[in-house]
């Protein structure tokens, strides 16, 4: 068979070296020998190569007709490298200490092009004409990509996305501004000037940590509102840290001046009857109807601690809660997606946090992930280019403080923040990105701090060079003001009254702070209703009647017809709760769990548990979902009890995170009041992870805010020979979180309830509780790892009864109360050990107490107990933790202060682990401490 001969474009491959490693091609030369066709076929990064087409008869192409077409096929890879590389040559950094670099990848020789070549531009470029020299072409591509804003897309990942963003970026840059929206953005960043300069004159020593330098992230808000109001958006909840937070509130959330000033004289921001210690002034928020184009537009401004990012999961829960709230959007039977075009998240980040804290690679990892979407968030960073004294150089490994975002594929505008309209362009191009896509996106506003860290700072000390710029530079807002003056756009007059009309309101807003009087604004909305927690203890009947939770037991374990089951789980699982609920005895753990939940959704509660493998349960317990065996779908058959339910169970999944998901919970929490939220920890242990939500949220929240939450962890406890990492959940820890007091009775406004049920109806009646109250406060549930299985941790129907309720103390009843000479206290699933061994040792004379509830610590019910023992001398607390550990340290002095008598120590002896890892030590020690009680004589 003969060979055919195609003409050959000789191309000579020159190798490049850039920060990629890319192989940038050069086309030295072409030479046809024959007419044949030839097809270039191309990357994004370049020619790899060349074929033949089909010949097709009677089709000559000429040599200056292939020349033009590998001419345009280069001018493409030309523009592909300005979308993929001009980032780095944009001239983004306003105070930048190195001179502008020049790319060798954008150079047109590269590529074999002269700048009086003529290509074509339509199909390629969104520009008017349809073709020009490369020259022509090279004005456009610095304009947009080169100038002030630089653009990081090329790694998105569909080819949709790509074109979009591209066209899009090169249509809005090219766009020119209004005079109305200029003007109106001068006059905001004058009006946050002025802010700062009346703070600095009035209170000379507050840290205000002020927008100056930053000022340009007002046109980005300006916008944003403008935006998100046209759109149809309803509600905003965003997060910010303090730079330039105060500026941002009372410039455009309408925060009271005079409320701002009330609290920087040294007064509360709540008032003077809220149970509150406040919080520092760099954190206040502001929850608002803002009229924008007359329309309306809730913004809501979270909370936040001083531990920075640690909110951003929060607002993410908020934003879901919000979602749910509103019910515009379709969402799936199992609530794993949920979506609202009405509802957006906004986040505002440090360049230095957000790359430091690991918090925010959770989020991010959190962003698409079922149960968890929110449909895209919208991510600005103040990027200060200092992280306190630390420079960019020092403060991360990587080119940009963004490109964690990189992880989701998520683009990124990098914006000069000297330039306050291109903000406005980027603004444009990430809002359209993110309601187009429903993902994050990520506008990076570099800019600086103009007095370190804080006004009372000198950041000379350790970055001379970088403010010796900054000291000898005009102010964002002056140097803009001043552009529109040059240009008759504003006239000088009228900047002058801007900043008078301004200052005057800030003064009257100064002499009104005696005689401003804060308003109480927690506990509306949603929360109407609600009521903050009293001091007294109620007995809240959480009880149901028996053939309802038969009924919704039977339903917990409904089996579709044509659902492919596991064999085991029918078995083991389904076929086993139907014979105990028949018997109406021994029901366990998670049956018990499955009425409490079952029996909220009938009554119109939504319940929502998250966590690791939750559905199953990390002991494989729970089976609140049953996965077909074929297909693996997923069917809920708490969600089915009567048709036409409204309360729904989500079952979420997560991400092998804690802080993150429970900082998303806590957020969930705070906003539905009418959903039971739960997170589980895979074992008690893993909560640490996220202690810094824990602390400064759940347990804080409220006595700082004024939040309410009924979020409820429960944290698998109990030693059992695992090892160090997964026995304790270090009950000690929580116990010192709570504000209960040695010498004082608790009441039910303690801070958290802290639980260590020994029962499935005790639990049970735990989690219906969190409901039926007209209040909420967060549950720690000590939960069972043994205890899920245990043949004598079982409940009875008849224990979840109407006129039943959750017992903070268990006694003995069916004792001789006379013959009693010992009484040992203890809690959880330690009982269960101790009891057994007081049977087998015949011991009569000793009496175990279970204490349940250890916050709010039960004074009365301990009291009325432990009357009954009049012949006993000796009082013992056992527990199976360290001495270090566990609830010693906290029951001691309430026991001996509040009831009266001396507290003995039994359990292991001070560790600095949580427990042994050696199984044969375990089991000599395990022994000891069930011994030992019984063991003493004598105080």
């Amino acid at each position: 068979m003969a060979l055919r001969t195609y003409t050959c474009l000789k191309l000579h491959l020159k190798r490049k070296t850039t920060q990629y490693n890319k192989n940038i091609l050069q086309i030295k030369h072409i030479s046809c020998e024959r007419n044949d066709v030839i097809q270039l076929y191309h990357s994004e990064n370049g020619v790899y190569g060349y074929k033949p087409k089909q010949p097709q008869k009677h089709l000559e192409v000429s040599k200056e007709d292939l020349e033009t077409r590998v001419k345009n096929s280069n001018f493409y890879r030309l523009v592909m490298a300005y979308r993929q590389f001009a980032h780095k040559q944009a001239n983004i950094n306003p105070i930048s200490l190195s001179k502008q670099i020049t790319l060798p990848e954008l150079q047109p020789e590269q590529f074999g092009l002269n700048l009086n070549d003529n290509v074509i531009f339509k199909g390629i470029l969104e520009i008017k004409q349809n073709e020009g020299t490369v020259l022509e072409a090279l004005k456009f591509l610095n304009t947009v990509y080169c100038s002030h804003i630089g653009v990081e897309f090329n790694y998105l990942e569909t080819e949709e996305e790509r074109e979009w963003f591209s066209n899009v970026t090169e249509m809005c840059l090219m766009e020119s501004l209004d005079n109305k929206t200029r003007i109106a953005i001068a006059t905001e960043m004058l009006k946050s000037q002025t802010f700062d300069n009346f703070l600095a004159a009035k209170f000379v020593s507050f840290k205000r940590y002020s927008g100056e330098g930053a000022e340009s992230m007002m046109a980005f808000f300006h916008e944003f509102f403008k935006l998100s109001v046209n759109s149809g958006l309803t509600d905003i909840v965003l997060c910010m840290p303090h730079r330039g937070r105060l500026n941002f509130l009372t410039g455009m959330l309408n925060f009271p001046l005079e409320k701002l000033f009330h609290k920087l004289k040294g007064f509360s921001e709540f008032p003077d009857d809220a149970k509150t210690t406040g919080d520092v002034a760099s954190h206040l928020v502001s929850s608002i109807n803002l009229e924008i184009d007359q329309k309306n537009l809730h913004v809501t401004m979270l909370r936040n601690p001083s531990h920075l990012e640690a909110v951003n999961p929060v607002s993410m829960g908020k934003t879901r809660g919000i979602m749910q709230i509103v019910k515009d959007g379709a969402y799936s039977d199992d609530h794993s997606a949920w979506w609202s075009d009405k509802v957006l998240n906004l986040q505002i980040h440090g360049d230095a946090a957000y790359m430091g804290q690991g918090i925010d690679q959770e989020c991010l990892a959190l962003s698409g992930v079922p149960h968890f979407e929110i449909g895209g968030t919208i991510h600005l960073i103040i990027n200060n280019q200092l992280g306190f004294t630390t420079p960019p150089s020092r403060g991360r490994s990587s080119r940009y403080c963004t490109d964690l975002a990189k992880m989701i594929a998520a683009p990124v505008i990098h914006v000069n923040g000297d330039e306050p309209e291109m903000v406005i362009r980027a603004t444009r191009i990430a809002f359209k990105y993110q309601r187009k896509f429903r993902k994050d996106i990520f506008i990076d506003i570099n800019c600086f701090r103009r007095w370190g860290h804080n006004e009372l700072d000198d950041p000379t000390f350790t970055n001379p060079r970088i403010y010796k710029i900054i000291q000898n530079r005009p102010s964002i807002p002056d140097r803009y003001v001043e552009k529109l003056i040059e240009s008759n756009i504003l006239k000088k007059t009228e900047k002058e009254n801007i900043v008078k009309e301004y200052n005057k309101r800030l003064s009257e807003a100064l002499k009104q702070v005696e005689n401003y009087i804060p308003e109480a604004i927690h506990l509306s909305g949603s929360w109407t209703g609600m009521k903050q927690a009293e001091h007294s203890i109620t007995q809240w009947d959480t009880g149901i009647d028996i053939d309802l939770l038969r009924f919704i037991g039977e339903r917990s374990v409904h089996v579709e017809t044509n659902w492919n089951i596991h064999p085991q789980l029918l078995k083991n699982h389904v076929q086993s709760r139907l014979r105990k609920l028949i018997s109406r005895e021994q029901l366990d753990w998670a049956t018990a769990e499955a009425l409490a939940i079952g029996s909220l959704l009938y009554q119109g509660y939504n319940v929502r548990i998250s966590g690791q493998d939750i559905g199953r349960g990390t002991f494989s317990h729970r089976h609140a979902m049953f996965v077909d065996q074929n297909t693996e779908n997923i069917y809920i058959p708490l969600n089915c009890i009567v048709d036409k339910q409204i309360g729904k169970l989500e079952l979420a999944n997560s991400i092998l995170s804690e802080e993150a998901v429970l900082g998303y919970e806590y957020g969930m929490s705070i906003t539905v009041p009418t959903t039971l939220t739960i997170w589980e920890a895979q074992f008690g242990d893993f909560f640490n992870g996220a202690q810094i939500i824990i602390d400064t949220f759940i347990t804080s929240g409220e006595t700082k805010w004024l939040l309410s939450s009924g979020l409820t962890m429960l944290l698998p406890h109990g030693y059992d020979g695992a090892g160090p990492e997964h026995s304790s959940c270090k009950i000690e820890r929580f116990l010192q979180l709570t504000n209960s007091k040695e010498n004082e009775v608790d009441g039910e406004d303690v801070n958290i309830q802290i639980v260590n049920p020994t029962t499935p109806a005790q639990y049970f009646h735990l989690l219906r509780r969190q409901m039926v109250r007209n209040f909420r406060k967060p549950l720690i549930i000590i939960s069972p790892k043994i205890l899920l299985r245990h043949a004598n941790a079982t409940s009875s129907l008849a224990d979840m009864k109407p006129g039943t309720s959750f017992k903070p103390v268990i006694g003995n009843d069916n004792i001789d109360t006379s013959k009693i000479n010992k009484v040992i206290l203890t809690s959880g699933k330690h009982y269960y050990a101790l009891e057994d061994y007081r049977k087998t040792i015949g011991e009569s004379n000793v009496v175990i107490i279970r204490l349940e509830c250890l916050c709010p610590f039960p004074v009365q019910e301990l009291l009325e107990e432990i009357q009954k023992y009049n012949n006993a001398k000796l009082f013992i607390w056992s527990q199976e933790e360290p001495r270090n550990m566990g609830a010693w340290n906290f029951v001691k002095p309430r026991f001996e202060n509040l009831c009266g008598r001396q507290l003995k120590y039994c359990g292991r002896p001070t560790m600095a682990a949580s427990a042994d890892g050696e199984s044969k030590i375990h089991k000599c020690e395990a022994e000891e401490v069930i011994k030992k009680p019984f063991l003493i004589k004598t105080f």
